[in-house]
């Protein structure tokens, strides 16, 4: 939304430090020891959704005042978070390289397999966004998730998966196709 802001990258050691004591080098606060974290007149804002509902808001890509709309968008980030963690569960376990693209595998058979569909069943042919005529967080959420898993980053998910799913692909490419998005993609 052409809002100036500062994007502070930080080096893997400078990362490995802060998780220990819970501060950058330059004295910035990470509330729990991790990131993303946001930074508004000195205070501290932690958790990618909390983040997103902020900058949403900021943007007018959150409604303030439509609490029906602000919580249909909710359900889709947190069920962008739910993906998130069943995958994450066999990455982060102490199974082998292998293990983990054959646990991977399986869950792309299993439990994404549902979760995808109920997503699937959960946008109509009309859609072009999740919920509104307009661009939402929510459609950012789903667009940066399924961006993730059908990327070269998850080794397991087989390609080109979503394939299967052409209502999450309309709504993905919508978002990969808006031209701010596009911009900053670049």
């Amino acid at each position: 939304s052409g809002i100036d802001f500062d994007d502070k990258r930080i080096t893997l050691d400078e990362f490995r430090g802060a998780k220990e004591t819970g501060f950058l080098k330059d004295g910035t606060r990470l509330p729990f020891h991790q990131i993303p974290c946001l930074t508004v007149d000195g205070v501290s804002i932690a958790q990618t959704g909390a983040i997103g509902r902020f900058c949403g808001k900021l943007a007018g890509l959150y409604p303030e005042e439509d609490r029906i709309s602000a919580a249909l968008i909710d359900q889709f980030i947190d069920f962008v978070s739910d993906l998130t963690n069943l995958v994450y569960i066999p990455s982060n376990s102490p199974l082998t390289e292998s293990e983990k693209i054959e646990a991977r595998k399986k869950l792309s058979d299993g439990e994404l397999k549902r979760k995808l569909d109920m997503l699937e069943n959960n946008i109509s042919e009309s859609q072009n966004w999740l919920v509104g005529k307009e661009m939402t967080i929510a459609d950012i959420a789903i667009w940066r998730g399924i961006g993730w898993l059908a990327s070269d980053l998850v080794a397991g998910i087989p390609q080109p998966y979503f394939t299967k799913y052409p209502k999450i692909t309309k709504i993905f490419k919508n978002v990969d196709n808006h031209p701010k998005i596009s911009e900053w993609v670049k």
